[in-house]
């Protein structure tokens, strides 16, 4: 896995102050995307066990709210494999800070009604992460006023809450 950038200090991908991790890899290709270069699964450098340690330091400190992941996109299978190393270690280390998530997948039709099925990985990735903003960026559907997404299309999902409930949850507070 490749990633396009890893921010120390993001106040826009969820809330509180969290370390934002951005893969590489998209095959969404959303029109207006805001990161486009991040589509290119070869974009960026390398994801190794040195950026999971410094990862890891960024999130010490108590201010930190959690972890992000977006991209690129998360789900993709490659980057499924490469982010279960991280996302093991943060959840042993950091227990109570929050793991988001961004994917163009929805949640329902594609991770749980396709990946969870035929792939291992999904359903570990899944344990370990508490909100998933889901679906594609629609720029017709644009909408500044969504705390943490760009288009009205997008839903913000309590994962726990939806694994447990085996249908959608939306997070409160972020409809």
């Amino acid at each position: 896995m490749n990633y396009a950038d890893i921010k120390q200090y993001d106040i826009s991908n969820g809330p509180g102050v969290r370390i934002s991790l951005f893969v590489s890899g998209c095959t969404h290709r959303c029109k207006n995307c805001f990161n486009e270069e991040a589509w290119d699964f070869n974009y960026g450098k390398p994801f190794t066990g040195e950026n999971i340690d410094q990862i890891l330091e960024y999130l010490a400190p108590d201010y930190i709210w959690g972890l992000t992941l977006l991209g690129g996109e998360p789900f993709e299978r490659s980057n499924q494999q490469g982010l279960l190393p991280l996302l093991r270690k943060v959840r042993e280390r950091y227990p109570n800070k929050t793991i988001w998530c961004f994917s163009g997948y929805l949640f329902d039709r594609d991770i749980m009604g396709r990946m969870a099925g035929d792939w291992p990985e999904t359903k570990e990735l899944l344990s370990y992460i508490d909100v998933l903003v889901d679906g594609e960026f629609v720029e017709e559907k644009k909408d500044l006023t969504k705390r943490f997404k760009g288009s009205a299309n997008q839903r913000t999902i309590d994962v726990p809450a939806s694994l447990k409930a085996g249908e959608v949850v939306l997070l409160e507070g972020f409809e």
